[in-house]
C-alpha cells in the first residue's frame, strides 16, 4: 500500500490548521502537507507534528495576486518570487518540513518563451538558496480547466523545464487528477517519468472529490504505484463531498486491502461496469459488499 499524506489545504475545511494536524492524525495519516500555512507559526506546526508524530512534508510558495496562482514564471515579478521561495524555505526549515511547491502562476499575455525563460532564471536561484537546507523543490502542471492559462499542464512540460534548469533538487509533483484531466493515462504516464517524481497526489476526476468515484481507476492506481517501486509519499489532495471524515472508507479499504493482498476489498470501477453489464442498477451496486459483487462476478 502507498504511504498516504492528508493535504490539509483540502481536508478539514472547517477546522484550524493545527487541528488539522490533530485530525490527520487520528485518521491514520503519518505525514501531512500544506498549502499555504504562512498565518500560523512555523514553531507551532513543528511541535503539533512532533507530538502526534506526523511528518511534515511541503509547502507552496506565494499565489501572488488574486487570479495569478503563482510567481515563478511571470516576467518582472522576480523578486516577488524570490521573496515568497524566502518565505517558504524560512518555514520549512523553522517547521520541519522537505519540499517546496513552487508555483508557476497564470502568465496572462505575457509572451510564453519569455514566461519559460523567466521560470527556468528564477528555478536556478531558488534551487541553489533551498538547496544548503535539504530542500526539495516541486513543480506541478495544473489542468487548464482549473487554472486557465496556467504556465503549464502537462507532465512532459514540467519534466522539459526540469531537464533545462539542471538541479537535482528539483522535481516533478505528479497530480493524477490534473494527469487524468487533460485526458492522459496516469499509470502510463507515471511509469515513464517515474524517475522525475518527488511526490504523487490524487483526486476523483471530474469532481476532484474522494477516489472512490470517476475515474481514473484508484484501487488500480495505488496498486501501480507500489508495483513500480515509488517509495515517496502519495497525498490525499481532494475536496471532501461532506465530512472528511465520512469519506475517508477508501483509506480502510486501502489498507485492508494491502493486509490481504489475495483478496480485494474494494469494488474497482471495471467491476462496476461488468455489474452494470449484468443487469445491476447503480443503487444495488452502491450499496453492495465487495464480497458479494465478487461473488457475482466468479471472482
Amino acid at each position: 500500500m502507498p504511504r498516504f499524506s492528508a493535504n490539509l489545504g483540502f481536508l478539514w475545511p472547517d477546522r484550524p490548521l493545527l487541528d488539522r494536524i490533530d485530525a490527520a492524525a487520528a485518521a491514520g495519516f503519518r505525514a501531512v502537507e500544506l498549502h499555504w500555512p504562512y498565518d500560523t507559526p512555523a514553531a507551532e506546526v513543528r511541535e503539533r507534528c512532533d507530538a502526534r508524530r506526523v511528518t511534515l512534508l511541503g509547502v507552496n510558495t506565494s499565489r501572488g495576486r488574486e487570479g495569478e496562482s503563482g510567481l515563478g514564471a511571470l516576467p518582472g515579478r522576480e523578486a516577488e518570487f524570490a521573496a515568497a521561495v524566502d518565505q517558504a524555505i524560512a518555514f520549512c526549515v523553522a517547521a520541519g518540513g522537505s519540499a517546496i511547491h513552487c508555483m508557476a502562476g497564470v502568465i496572462g499575455d505575457a509572451d510564453p518563451a519569455a514566461a519559460r525563460d523567466t521560470f527556468v532564471a528564477n528555478l536556478r536561484n531558488a534551487s541553489r538558496a533551498a538547496e544548503p537546507h535539504g530542500l526539495t523543490l516541486l513543480l506541478e502542471p495544473i489542468n487548464p480547466k482549473d487554472a486557465p492559462g496556467y504556465f503549464y499542464s502537462t507532465v512532459a512540460e514540467g519534466a522539459a523545464v526540469i531537464e533545462t534548469v539542471g538541479a537535482p533538487n528539483l522535481r516533478l509533483m505528479f497530480d493524477c487528477y490534473h494527469v487524468a484531466s487533460v485526458g492522459q493515462d496516469v499509470v502510463a504516464t507515471l511509469r515513464r517519468f517515474l524517475p522525475l517524481v518527488g511526490h504523487i497526489q490524487f483526486a476523483s476526476v471530474p469532481d476532484r472529490a474522494e477516489p472512490d468515484s470517476g475515474t481514473p481507476d484508484y484501487p488500480d492506481v495505488f496498486r501501480a504505484i507500489d508495483a513500480l517501486g515509488y517509495a515517496g509519499w502519495v497525498g490525499a489532495e481532494y475536496r471532501p463531498r461532506a465530512a472528511t471524515d465520512d469519506g475517508l472508507g477508501w483509506l480502510a479499504a486501502a489498507a485492508a486491502a494491502a493486509a490481504a493482498p489475495a483478496v480485494s476489498l474494494m469494488i474497482t470501477r471495471r467491476q462496476k461496469e461488468r455489474l452494470r453489464e449484468l443487469g445491476f442498477t447503480e443503487d444495488a451496486i452502491r450499496e453492495m459488499r465487495p464480497a458479494e459483487a465478487h461473488a457475482h462476478l466468479g471472482l
